[in-house]
């Protein structure tokens, strides 16, 4: 039996950092508002805290919209679909990280978050972060149908897809918050 690409673990883990002039406690305060993630996300349009917001253990229920032509050709979620993330650690002015959670409701191996440093003049360098261990669910099920090769490319375009919505995050929350 061979092993595929999707049974890689990792399966993603990449990261991505910028400069923004203000203090690591200001920038946590906007990145643990998943609300307000439609102002900077590439793919969640923001969403609602399902009881207490921002702590560990808090949820998130999210609403993310995807268009056509991202990885157009393999079969995605298009359109406008929901998520639940469970918060995992929330350190205000270090870190603020939250797991996906399965439709039902069990942990996934798949891990987004945002870690603030201290940097010269008093602004603070952010690190946007993603990890997926073993693959989701979502995952398996987009790639069912695939031969190894497609696999292959998926993963490939996909990771490509992820880098670039960490830097487009990261360069709208810079505006976000340096705007005030």
């Amino acid at each position: 039996m061979s092993t595929s690409i999707v049974d890689s673990t990792p399966l993603f883990e990449l990261n991505a950092r910028i400069r923004i002039e203000a203090s690591p406690e200001e920038v946590y305060s906007v990145v643990s508002d998943l609300p307000r993630s439609g102002e900077w996300s590439p793919e969640c349009q923001g969403g609602e805290w399902i009881g207490p917001p921002a702590q560990v253990g808090s949820v998130f229920r999210g609403e993310n919209l995807r268009a056509d032509d991202v990885v157009g050709w393999a079969p995605l979620v298009r359109g406008t679909w929901h998520t639940e993330a469970r918060v995992v650690a929330a350190e205000p002015g270090r870190t603020f990280r939250w797991m996906m959670l399965s439709h039902a409701q069990e942990d996934q191996e798949s891990v987004w978050g945002f870690d603030t440093e201290p940097a010269d003049g008093g602004a603070c360098t952010l690190v946007h972060h993603f990890r997926m261990g073993k693959a989701t669910a979502g995952i398996h099920k987009i790639v069912a149908d695939l031969d190894e090769e497609a696999r292959k490319r998926f993963i490939e375009e996909w990771t490509a897809k992820l880098a670039g919505d960490l830097d487009a995050t990261l360069a709208r929350i810079k505006r976000v918050v340096e705007a005030g």
